[in-house]
């Protein structure tokens, strides 16, 4: 029979060496392999062999749980007998009846041992570990790599029992693989927001660029009306007009009718031959259209402008119709956020008046219309009929081609056609609803 100082002394080396491997446990799972490889290539040789154990994280976590099961087993069946039985006798020795004696003894040593196993053998232990992963997994390596090594026979005959077991439990073992998806990438990066690793600008772009293969390519694009077409039958003054005034570097090149595109033209190619005096006339200077479809990404926007060279793309539906022009700044501009126009100074697509109304182009998307009007969810009928655009929301309600000064009442708002553009909505005033009281009396 083990004394009490004895077995106390057991029961501490028990618990240090159950902190130590919830310490390595914990390091090595948490550590980063990347550190790891460049301490090891510095000549750090706890690093190299910490790197092997993260290696073969199905091997380790195997020997530290056996060793752990061994160091429990022991300490199982010490309990701390020897302890419980010198306090009951010291507590009888003090006036406290045999019965209530032994509970007491035994409650407290259980939950004075239980105590100090979690705080010291777990707790304590895995702490450390967390905030000092690649240091802890270096220091640790070692010992952990000789452990390794008393243990290989019996690891070796769990694995073979494991496998056994697998087997006639018909339990297929997938390779392991390690795949990391847009959530997790966007919890590292948030991670590293609050570290200070990363700032507040680059979290934004990160998360940018992982919705561009959902960004639709019609919320980038230029849509079709505010696009300035050349037509091969004006006359080259009209065009170049149209080239000076705009400010744009690309554009659509049509004969007869829009729809019928027969190329892009560059202003650069434009200036270039009329710097060296060669002919400047569009169709020297036409490059075949590159169209992608309206049901693109922008992420398939991207690969078809690096497959072709190309900057710029016309939009087109299902019919080969165009409906609007995307370019590389485009793409870029739903990365990084909207990036200032040289030179160009375009009214506001809003213009909120003096009486709280606000007069609106027509194409203004629907995103920006709810956050204008603090509008959350769908518009009425956006998801069936599809549309973009306020002048689309106007149309879509009426049914019809409105006319000037047609209107409508919605969610305690009036719209009402301004202006159009042959058959396109061009403006749109919106105001509060007005009252039922003020709407009899100006009637």
């Amino acid at each position: 029979m083990l004394s009490w100082p004895t077995e106390l002394f057991i029961i501490c080396l028990l618990v240090l060496a159950n902190g130590l491997l919830a310490m390595a446990e914990t390091a090595v799972v948490r550590v980063r392999k990347s550190r790891l490889k460049e301490r090891a290539a510095q000549g750090h040789a706890g690093a190299a062999k910490a790197l092997e154990l993260a290696e073969h994280p199905a091997r380790f976590l195997a020997l530290v749980q056996f060793w752990l099961t061994l160091s429990g087993m022991i300490a199982g069946v010490l309990g701390g007998a020897e302890l419980a039985a010198d306090l009951t006798a010291w507590l009888t020795a003090h006036d406290v009846a045999e019965a209530t004696a032994r509970i007491l003894g035994f409650v407290l040593v259980t939950g004075g041992l239980t105590g100090f196993m979690l705080l010291f053998g777990e707790l304590v232990p895995k702490r450390v570990a967390l905030a000092y992963p690649e240091q802890v997994a270096a220091l640790l390596s070692g010992l952990m790599q000789k452990l390794a090594w008393l243990a290989s026979p019996f690891l070796r005959l769990l694995e073979l029992a494991t496998n056994f077991v697998a087997r006639v439990l018909q339990v297929r073992t997938r390779p392991a693989a390690e795949t990391v998806g847009d959530e997790e990438v966007r919890a590292l990066v948030e991670q590293g927001l609050h570290a200070g690793v990363f700032h507040r600008a680059e979290k934004e772009m990160v998360d940018r660029v992982l919705a561009l293969d959902q960004l639709p390519v019609t919320t980038i694009m230029t849509p079709r009306p505010k696009i300035v077409f050349l037509n091969l039958d004006d006359p080259e003054e009209t065009n170049w007009r149209k080239i000076v005034t705009s400010g744009h570097s690309y554009f659509p090149v049509y004969q007869t009718q829009r729809d019928q595109i027969v190329g892009m033209v560059a202003v650069k190619a434009l200036w270039a031959h009329s710097a060296i005096g060669l002919p400047t006339t569009l169709k020297n200077l036409l490059m075949p259209p590159l169209t992608v479809p309206e049901t693109s990404t922008a992420v398939q926007v991207l690969e078809q402008f690096k497959k072709s060279g190309r900057h710029t793309a016309i939009v087109i539906d299902e019919f080969g119709m165009p409906q609007g022009m995307v370019t590389l700044i485009d793409v870029l501009e739903a990365i990084v956020g909207d990036l200032p126009d040289r030179g160009k100074n375009e009214q506001p697509e809003a213009k909120k008046r003096e009486d709280g109304s606000w007069l609106v182009d027509a194409t203004l998307p629907t995103t920006d219309l709810k956050t204008m009007l603090a509008h959350t969810g769908d518009l009425p009928h956006e998801q069936e009929a599809d549309f973009q655009t306020l002048g689309g929301f106007v149309m879509t309600h009426f049914g019809r081609i409105p006319a000037a000064g047609d209107y409508f009442d919605w969610a305690g708002w009036r719209f009402e056609v301004m202006d159009m553009d042959k058959r396109r909505v061009d403006k749109v005033l919106i105001s509060k609803t007005p009252a039922p009281a003020a709407a009899e009396k100006s009637a």
